[in-house]
């Protein structure tokens, strides 16, 4: 497909700020499109957008179809009188600066269980009909979600595999026992869902009014606790009992020495590609009916991905298995058309995995982090660019640009100041001009980095299971100077 040359801010919806402890699809993030649009900003980039579980990933959800409830705004609630405004008078102190996912999450699910309360008491009418429609469209996988999460509910936040043999196996009886027993929670579970999708949908058409597309982000591997892999065992590669035998993960690399080991359960690609892709096209399915373009996650493995036996702690010692090629796309493109597809191509890329990007059509990654150091061919340099591509200052993987500068090294440093042709005080300014004036069609900048901020704003460290996802934004950051800059560049170098 024909990309548009445009320039774009990465920031996840949880990063946003708001007086509720986490971001949501409120005031919000109507602001942050009115400030994308003054920026003159055409893409706004957020990371999966599903239910989290332990670790607060969103590249570890609990469903590869649902959305996060955390993210559902108390504001609009109110707007459409789901919640009356006293319900909101007794919050926490939550803190600006990061997410408290442990002090949010009970207080949040305690205010959506009163809002369920209103609802089934005196709904809105046209509320109570978008609803009912909702849950027809959905019901293929939201049945099975709010099942699942009932269940999970009803063993203590327990994975689905310490559940009692009858449910683990999925057992009609037993399935049909709990949809009984748990009547209640399963509507409220279907509940949150619809909220969810209503309030973004309203992002959405607020971000096309604009002139603002979303460019979303999907993880290749699903979560061993998710409604997915409890649903639909057959399609992964388990044991009798439901774990897995093999997870996934990556060899060592730039962020790790032992590598990483996800641990998510890996594709049977055998029964996937004996159903003709029936999942997998689903999933793009539903991606494109929530964001307009579709950056997928570890691209790689779909050529090739590293697997890992399950009983190993790390990624050390692992192997490369063949992935699904080409055909998983073929199917996906018969069933859908041409989808927009960024290749996420980072890593240890071979040369059959850059065959099949071109094969497919799809724009690969730059990342201006990695470009310094080495010698003039680095494919991550600016000058080795080719128009197919979407080019970053960094990832919500890597430090900000500020705090990565400072931790270089003598020869990095001065190869990064010598290319750009700036002092070491405008180097992140200096990357991102270089970004913006560069030949590929999508340039995209973390929000610290348009923020110029440091460490204290990192994301994820993807060696480290605990305290990632946290950092927000505060209102007051986004200024109209930062907004006029921005928009300067994207009209000089063509994005506008």
């Amino acid at each position: 497909m024909k990309w548009p040359r445009a320039g774009g801010i990465l920031i996840h919806p949880t990063s946003l700020p708001g007086l509720f402890g986490v971001g949501d699809l409120g005031p919000a993030t109507i602001a942050l499109l009115d400030f994308l649009a003054a920026a003159r900003q055409k893409l706004w980039q957020v990371l999966p957008l599903g239910p989290t579980g332990y670790g607060n990933s969103p590249y570890a959800t609990l469903s590869a179809f649902a959305g996060n409830p955390l993210l559902i705004s108390p504001e609009g609630l109110v707007e459409v009188g789901l919640l009356a405004p006293a319900d909101l008078a007794d919050q926490p102190r939550f803190p600006d600066e990061q997410v408290d996912f442990g002090a949010v999450a009970p207080w949040k699910m305690a205010l959506l269980r009163r809002s369920h309360q209103r609802f089934l008491t005196v709904p809105p009418a046209a509320v109570r009909h978008e609803y009912e429609r909702f849950c027809v469209a959905q019901r293929d996988w939201l049945d099975e979600y709010a099942l699942y999460a009932a269940l999970k509910d009803e063993h203590d936040g327990a994975a689905w595999v310490e559940w009692e043999p009858p449910l683990v196996a999925r057992h009609s009886e037993a399935l049909l026992q709990a949809r009984q027993r748990l009547a209640g929670e399963v509507a409220f579970y279907t509940y949150m869902q619809f909220l969810f999708f209503r309030q973004w949908s309203a992002v959405r058409r607020a971000a096309r009014a604009r002139g603002i597309s979303i460019l979303g982000d999907l993880a290749i591997f699903v979560a061993h606790d998710s409604a997915d892999v409890w649903a639909h065992p057959e399609l992964f590669q388990l044991d009798a009992r439901g774990n897995p035998t093999v997870v996934a993960g990556v060899p060592p690399d730039y962020f790790s020495k032992t590598g990483q080991r996800w641990g998510n359960p890996l594709y049977n690609w055998d029964a996937l590609r004996e159903t003709g892709y029936a999942w997998w096209i689903e999933r793009v399915r539903r991606a494109l009916e929530l964001e307009d373009f579709i950056r997928l996650d570890h691209f790689r493995g779909f050529h090739a991905y590293w697997e890992i036996p399950a009983d190993h702690e790390t990624a050390t010692e692992g192997r490369w298995v063949s992935g699904p090629g080409e055909a998983l796309f073929s199917a996906i493109r018969a069933a859908m058309g041409d989808v927009p597809l960024i290749a996420e191509d980072l890593g240890l890329i071979t040369p059959g995995v850059r065959a099949l990007r071109q094969r497919l059509g799809f724009p690969g990654m730059k990342v201006l982090q990695f470009a310094f150091g080495g010698n003039a061919r680095s494919t991550h340099l600016p000058h080795n660019f080719t128009p197919d591509s979407i080019v970053y200052t960094g990832t919500h993987d890597n430090d900000t640009t500020r705090a990565w500068f400072a931790a270089c090294g003598g020869h990095e440093r001065a190869h990064i100041l010598r290319y750009l042709a700036c002092g070491e005080d405008d180097v992140v300014p200096a990357m991102i001009r270089a970004a913006f004036a560069s030949v590929v069609q999508l340039a995209v900048v973390p929000m610290q980095d348009a923020l110029g901020l440091g460490a204290e704003a990192r994301m994820n460290f993807p060696s480290r299971t605990e305290g990632n996802w946290e950092w927000r934004v505060r209102g007051e950051q986004l200024t109209p100077e930062i907004a006029d800059w921005l928009a300067s560049l994207a009209t000089l170098y063509g994005r506008a």
